[in-house]
């Protein structure tokens, strides 16, 4: 059996028969382990079935220097993690939507526009990174200073900064888009 690294590479190199091999060697637990933390199975399996897809996509640029095993169970993890975030931010704006159309409800036109700005908010939030849509959720709907998201995250403030920028950056591009 070949050792992480040779896996890696053969994978890196278009290997479809190691993909599967990990693949199925893997994906049983890795759903396992994401329902831990969704508890949903659909959810969870869709969870792992897209680490699978994006490994085997950039894979030319995979790179992992740890375990091959411990590098899948991080990346479900954080993929747990953003989805958590991410669920939470469309119940808030579920629950906002309830109180706001409650107080507008003869404005069918501002409703509309904000239900629209909803999920185009989601839509954005989704096409950002783990580490960066949960940095951007944590100051922006959570109320968190960056020294506070950086102590909670174990990164540095620099690194709070150039993602929340970044979150930025793609919000207003996409808003301007309109």
């Amino acid at each position: 059996m070949p050792g992480d690294s040779e896996i890696v590479r053969r994978i890196r190199q278009g290997d479809k028969g190691q993909f599967e091999s990990l693949f199925r060697s893997s994906y049983v637990s890795l759903v396992r382990y994401a329902r831990t933390m969704i508890k949903d199975h659909d959810t969870a399996e869709e969870i792992v079935q897209d680490l699978f897809f994006r490994i085997w996509k950039d894979k030319d640029k995979l790179q992992i220097e740890s375990s091959l095993n411990g590098y899948l169970f991080r990346a479900v993890h954080n993929r747990c993690l953003h989805h958590i975030s991410h669920s939470k931010v469309v119940e808030k704006y579920a629950r906002e939507t309830v109180m706001f159309s409650s107080g507008i409800a003869d404005d069918t036109a501002s409703l509309v526009n904000y239900n629209d700005l909803q999920s185009r908010i989601a839509r954005i939030l989704e096409r950002l990174p783990s580490r960066c849509g949960k940095i951007f959720c944590m100051n922006r709907f959570e109320g968190l200073k960056y020294s506070e998201i950086a102590e909670k995250l174990s990164v540095s403030v620099k690194t709070v900064e150039a993602n929340m920028g970044r979150a930025l950056k793609e919000f207003r591009k996409a808003l301007a888009e309109q």
